[in-house]
């Protein structure tokens, strides 16, 4: 049996009868603000590096994109039709042979201006009959207008779009579909771009059923659907998952392994393996244990704060972080915007994620001792915290706008509050300074500091249980 130093607080961990405190020190978890800017500080951003063209899409230029070579690198036709030397009649000639005043030969969009042609004839704008002695011969006619085709109509250029070595786009940008495709025209097969951060995921739970209703005693997989998806969203690289039981040697056996043959797993080792469940500390919780037996260090070990408290972050002496997120679905997603979000900002060359304060539009009692993450809706621009959005619930975090930070001391109606946007939802709105053109305003006696006030007049809420 233990006794807890103190409760459910979050400030300290269970300590044996008898335990001499002043030999084995209190275990003080991090405050959620702390925690945030330890995870941002663990790590250096991973170099940059050559990647495929068609793995490049998101990543951000880490040097300058020049052509390689003129582009295009061959003077083309424009139009199908023909190409032609001087005035016409034209006698025909091969395809692609040199023409002679006076002949032409035929010519796709985009095909090789032979030597000697001086324009391109368009398709709908040549006549093909025969001369006198019946031969083939090409007059202009059609939709051709008099004079046509000038000298050099319908053919494009080499270097009409670059020089080799003109900069196509600059350094930092975040490359789009269309980066993509001047890359190619350049003559790029891979570029250099920022590194992102390789993560693996090591799903664990022996009650966990995939798919279908399950049985008393079992959970449906939520952390399958949403988990991946939520790092592509804050900047990780998708490395492949593996699924193990709750055992210690599984835990283990996943965490030591690299897990280079998974299925879509991209050939790169992990910067980053997050794993669900095993960081309480009962006898089935083997994640802190595990690391230990391979050398890594704890850097993060509990946050003050509710949900996911017993968050983890530890490092492996191969340079590998393990991010271990509890098992509670809604105390996972919250914990990896505490964590995951500044560890992979780092690790892909980002800034802290941001905290911003909105309004608040409900009273939210202390608790001393942590903060609280509530997710929560805008209604008539302040926040309030969702239908559903205690007990764990994810329906809350479904339908939410973003997430408040409750700090220990609580909230009054109308006071700022900071919270953060979700990975997959808009940034939050910006909020007017209040206080911009007003009158400076006299401090209470003792210069204590005034509270924000609260609108004038009723609020309708109704609007939270649409």
């Amino acid at each position: 049996m233990t006794t807890e130093l103190v409760d459910e607080s979050g400030l300290g961990h269970a300590q044996e009868p008898g335990q001499d405190a002043e030999q084995e020190p209190v275990h003080l978890d991090h405050t959620w603000w702390e925690a945030r800017q330890v995870a941002f500080d663990a790590a250096t951003p991973i170099p940059a590096g050559p990647v495929a063209l068609e793995l490049a899409l998101g990543r951000v230029l880490d040097h300058d994109m020049v052509a390689l070579h003129d582009m295009p690198h061959y003077a083309s036709s424009a139009m199908d039709g023909w190409a032609v030397n001087g005035s016409g009649p034209w006698i025909v000639a091969d395809a692609g042979t040199r023409l002679a005043p006076h002949q032409a030969s035929p010519i796709a969009t985009g095909g090789l201006i032979p030597p000697g042609a001086k324009a391109v004839l368009r398709s709908e704008s040549a006549v093909l009959g025969v001369d006198g002695e019946g031969l083939p011969i090409l007059r202009a006619g059609g939709t051709a207008k008099p004079g046509e085709p000038r000298s050099g109509q319908h053919i494009r250029n080499a270097a009409e779009e670059a020089r080799a070595g003109d900069v196509l786009v600059k350094a930092g940008v975040c490359l789009n579909p269309a980066h993509l495709a001047v890359a190619a025209l350049a003559g790029y097969d891979t570029l250099r771009v920022q590194g992102k951060p390789v993560v693996r995921l090591l799903l664990t739970g022996g009650e966990v059923v995939q798919q279908g209703l399950p049985e008393p005693g079992k959970v449906r997989d939520t952390f399958g659907p949403q988990l991946a998806a939520a790092v592509l969203m804050l900047g990780g690289l998708a490395g492949g998952h593996q699924r193990i039981g709750d055992s210690y040697r599984e835990w283990l056996a996943g965490l030591d392994d690299v897990l280079p043959d998974l299925p879509g797993a991209p050939d790169l080792p992990a910067d980053v393996v997050i794993t669900t469940g095993g960081t309480g500390r009962s006898g089935t919780d083997h994640l802190r244990r595990a690391v230990a037996e391979l050398g890594g260090r704890l850097i993060i070990d509990g946050v003050a704060m509710r949900p996911g408290h017993p968050v983890v972050l530890a490092e492996l002496p191969d340079g590998r972080f393990v991010l271990g997120l509890p098992g509670n679905p809604l105390a996972a997603m919250l914990a990896l915007s505490t964590i995951g979000a500044p560890l992979l900002a780092a690790l892909g060359h980002g800034s802290l994620p941001q905290v911003q304060e909105v309004p608040c539009g409900t009273v939210l009692d202390a608790e001393l001792g942590r903060t609280r993450l509530l997710p929560f809706r805008l209604v008539y621009g302040m926040a309030s915290p969702a239908q559903y959005a205690g007990s764990g619930m994810m329906r809350g975090l479904a339908e939410a706008d973003g997430v408040l930070v409750v700090p220990p001391h609580g909230v009054q109606l109308g006071e700022s509050v900071p919270a953060f946007a979700l990975p997959w939802g808009p940034p939050l709105p910006s909020t007017p300074d209040p206080t911009a053109g007003a009158k400076p305003r006299t401090p209470t006696a003792g210069g204590a500091k005034l509270r924000a006030k609260a609108p004038a007049g009723p609020v309708d809420w109704s609007a939270l249980f649409d």
